[in-house]
């Protein structure tokens, strides 16, 4: 298990322990965007334990934990911030509002990795392709481990997206490309945006 694995499981684990923690006085928009974001969470815990092979990879259960991510993504997630619901008990930091364009191209991204990697599913992941295409290691093809190990999995990488801006300094990968890619590698990218998401806009828990 490498660190951006260690990374994401952690950011997940504590996104959902702490969205628990804090619907115990949250009601309205700010409990409904809360239960989404704790949806998403744990969609995203499931299939990293299918990624890192502490599990069984099933196709079927990354293609539903993919629909679970779209669903609250994208529109749907910038919907639920509406102006003024800000405050405790939510979580969300001032920024959310003061920089909407950047927020709402995060979501955006997570929507499409998230319809990228139910096409993706079937592909399996990197250690499968290589077992069936006689060791494709040095090819086009990019696994999770190998597109981001020189990010800092907060966005900060050589070209990879991140939470400031268009997220890097290379266009976002075409949907016909990223659903030729092992699942394991459109997943991380998936799980990057998240946990840039959550630094930036995400208070933590005191």
């Amino acid at each position: 298990m490498n660190k951006i694995e260690l990374t994401i499981g952690a950011v997940f684990s504590l996104a959902i322990t702490g969205a628990a923690l804090a619907h115990g006085g949250a009601t309205g928009i700010v409990k409904e965007r809360m239960d989404g974001m704790m949806a998403m969470g744990k969609a995203v815990k499931s299939l990293s334990s299918m990624m890192r092979g502490d599990v069984d990879y099933d196709e079927a259960a990354v293609k539903s934990h993919a629909q679970t991510i779209e669903a609250h993504g994208g529109e749907a997630l910038v919907s639920l911030f509406p102006e003024g619901s800000d405050g405790a008990p939510s979580e969300a930091k001032p920024e959310i509002w003061s920089e909407p364009a950047e927020f709402e191209a995060l979501a955006t991204q997570l929507k499409t990795y998230a319809v990228a990697l139910q096409a993706a599913a079937p592909n399996g992941l990197m250690m499968q392709e290589q077992d069936q295409t006689d060791m494709m290691g040095g090819s086009g093809m990019m696994s999770g481990s190998s597109m981001m190990e020189s990010s800092d999995m907060m966005g900060n990488d050589n070209g990879m997206m991140s939470g400031s801006g268009m997220m890097g300094n290379r266009p976002m990968m075409a949907p016909e490309q990223l659903a030729e890619m092992p699942a394991d590698g459109v997943f991380n990218m998936l799980a990057q945006t998240c946990a840039s998401c959550h630094a930036k806009y995400r208070a933590e828990q005191k």
